[in-house]
C-alpha cells in the first residue's frame, strides 16, 4: 500500500534522495512531482514516502539522460492517471533506445581507453616486451590531423604508433 501520510521535511527528503534543497524546489517549480507538494501548518513543505519514491524514479531517468521536458511530460501522464499507458510506453521505448545507443557509444569509448591503458602500461613496463596486440579500433583520421595543429607538427603520441 502506498504511503502518502509520512511527513518528511525538505531536509529529510534531500538527505534520502541526495538532491539538494534547491534541486527539490526546482523539481517542484518544474512540475516534476506527481502529487502536489503539501504544506504544513507553518507553510513549510511536507513530503510523503511516495514523493521520495517518485523522486528516485526522476533521479534515475535524469541520470540516464532524459531531458527535463520529457520527464515533465512523463510526470504529466502519470498525474493524469489511467488511460494514457500507450503514450507512456512510447515515451519509455524512445528513451530506452536513446540509452541503449548511449551504452553502445560508451562501450566503444571504453574499448579505446582500455587499449590506451594497455599501451602505456607496456611502454612503462620494460618486462612486458611491448607485445600488446591492438584489440580496439585504430586511431581515426581526426587523431592524426590533431597532430598538425596551428603550431605545426607535434611529436606523435607513442601509443598511436603501436
Amino acid at each position: 500500500m502506498a504511503d502518502v501520510t509520512t511527513n518528511l521535511s525538505i531536509g529529510q527528503v534531500a538527505e534520502r534522495t541526495g538532491l539538494s534543497v534547491h534541486a527539490l524546489r526546482f523539481y517542484e517549480h518544474e512540475g516534476l512531482f506527481v502529487n502536489p507538494v503539501q504544506r504544513g501548518p507553518g507553510g513549510r513543505r511536507v513530503y510523503s514516502q511516495d514523493d521520495v519514491d517518485w523522486l528516485t524514479v526522476c533521479i534515475i531517468l535524469r541520470a540516464s539522460g532524459m531531458p527535463l521536458p520529457v520527464l515533465r511530460r512523463y510526470a504529466d501522464l502519470v498525474r493524469q492517471g489511467a488511460g494514457n499507458e500507450e503514450e507512456r510506453l512510447t515515451l519509455m521505448r524512445e528513451h530506452q533506445t536513446h540509452v541503449t545507443t548511449q551504452i553502445g557509444r560508451l562501450a566503444e569509448c571504453l574499448d579505446l581507453i582500455r587499449f590506451k591503458v594497455g599501451v602505456y602500461e607496456d611502454l612503462l613496463d620494460p618486462d612486458s616486451g611491448g607485445d600488446r596486440q591492438c584489440h580496439a579500433a585504430s586511431p581515426s583520421a581526426n587523431d592524426e590531423d590533431a597532430n598538425n595543429g596551428p603550431r605545426g607538427p607535434v611529436a606523435p603520441d607513442p601509443a598511436l604508433s603501436l
